[in-house]
């Protein structure tokens, strides 16, 4: 018995990997005859859907590959508490352009200051742009280099995180690694150097990073390449955290 047209419209499209045409052809058909649509109002009312529902689904995959905590956003931090010029530095980079040119973006701050919310929030919204972002502390990070370069898989694991456009790594400086995981790290920014960028935070400044690497050879070498290109954001607030502890108390 041959095949209606449905039938091979349906196989079409399954092998052009277009499933939401498919599941909507018929409705979006019917549609048109009643509304007296041209075809190409119907081919583009189609393609239109077909274009949405795979934006979409691109959205929902790079949140999922990415680590990120999806409930810290912009929605939820307090941007007027940053002072002007630092202001106006997050509204450039939630235009996301800094990803093109592989710029860094460096986050200094106290404990509890909003460092980690803040890239995140940032991270969050070059997903939804439709950037792969990729969030690790780096305690994480540097004991899964190293456990990589342990089993003779570190070139493999680096080309990996390449494929990430933005690299955020939290907590730099804020627990103590050693010379041997350090050296993974530093190879990982080394490589990371004019092809990708990476979004740091960090309690401490550049002065006390020869505690973080060990070496002031592999210290300034690491600095001068997340600064060559970079925006730096500081946030010199008060723990938010303390703020919240003691509006709880107040409120008791």
């Amino acid at each position: 018995m041959p095949k209606t047209n449905h039938e091979i419209l349906d196989i079409h499209l399954t092998q052009l990997r277009m499933p939401t045409i498919k599941h909507h052809y018929q409705e979006y058909s019917e549609i048109a005859v009643e509304q007296d649509q041209a075809y190409d109002e119907y081919l583009l009312a189609l393609i239109d859907k077909e274009c949405e529902v795979r934006a979409h689904n691109k959205i929902a995959r790079l949140l999922r590959n990415s680590g990120l905590p999806l409930e810290k956003t912009m929605d939820n931090f307090d941007l007027k508490k940053l002072k002007a010029p630092q202001r106006q530095h997050v509204k450039v980079l939630l235009e996301g352009d800094f990803i093109a040119r592989q710029e860094n973006v460096l986050a200094f701050g106290n404990p509890g200051s909003g460092k980690t919310h803040l890239l995140c929030a940032i991270g969050n919204e070059l997903a939804h742009q439709g950037h792969s972002v990729y969030f690790t502390t780096v305690s994480t990070l540097v004991q899964e280099l190293l456990r990589a370069k342990n089993e003779l898989r570190l070139d493999r694991m680096l080309k990996r995180l390449l494929k990430y456009e933005a690299l955020i790594i939290d907590d730099i400086g804020y627990v103590q690694q050693s010379r041997e995981e350090m050296e993974v790290l530093f190879t990982l920014i080394a490589q990371r150097y004019e092809r990708g960028s990476i979004m740091l935070t960090s309690n401490l400044p550049f002065s006390k990073w020869e505690s973080i690497f060990k070496d002031p050879m592999t210290t300034a070498a690491a600095i001068d390449r997340l600064v060559h290109h970079s925006i730096i954001l500081e946030l010199n607030l008060p723990s938010y955290r303390v703020e919240q502890a003691k509006t709880k108390k107040s409120k008791k």
